[in-house]
């Protein structure tokens, strides 16, 4: 297991931080039960810049491939991921409830020491269907040949008590 990625953010940003890195999907432990297999990584990239109102923010890039479960045939499903965001960082809940309040802006509290790991495994998270599943056509199951036969066709089953009768008059 890597050494966690932790940072003040409005450090980072007042320094103009930027650091990229890949994360193997074994160190992202709350995305394990979405997963098919652990196979893969998370390429990642952060900024911290100020923004157009020159206000500190997190420029977050993620790329990758992950193998999820399909919801319709639980096979192997390859998914990758492509996200962007600018998170602006809040100083305190007052400034994240104000940031809140427009659907435009995705914000998050300044804490001294910020998880960046952390964070890019909840951004992955939060992009993901909350069903995933292949296109039409494509499951596995999906892929067998139906049937043409009918089930009011199939031989019909004997009475269940048809023995014990058999066996009644027999004595």
């Amino acid at each position: 297991m890597s050494v966690r990625f932790v940072i003040d953010p409005l450090e980072f940003v007042k320094n103009a931080g930027n650091r990229h890195d890949k994360i193997p999907l074994d160190e992202l432990a709350r995305l394990h039960d979405l997963l098919f297999d652990r196979e893969g990584e998370i390429i990642y990239h952060i900024t911290g810049r100020l923004d157009q109102n020159e206000k500190p923010g997190l420029h977050l890039r993620i790329n990758g491939k992950i193998h999820l479960n399909c919801q319709r045939c639980l096979d192997k499903l390859v998914h990758t991921v492509d996200l962007e965001t600018f998170l602006l960082l809040a100083k305190d809940e007052f400034e994240l409830d104000q940031a809140d309040d427009d659907d435009n802006v995705d914000a998050i509290l300044a804490t001294p020491e910020l998880d960046i790991l952390g964070l890019i495994e909840e951004e992955v998270i939060l992009s993901l269907s909350i069903s995933s599943r292949h296109a039409e056509g494509e499951c596995s199951t999906l892929k067998l040949k139906p049937t043409d036969n009918n089930p009011d066709d199939s031989p019909k089953s004997a009475h269940p008590f048809a023995a014990l009768a058999a066996l009644k008059k027999a004595n």
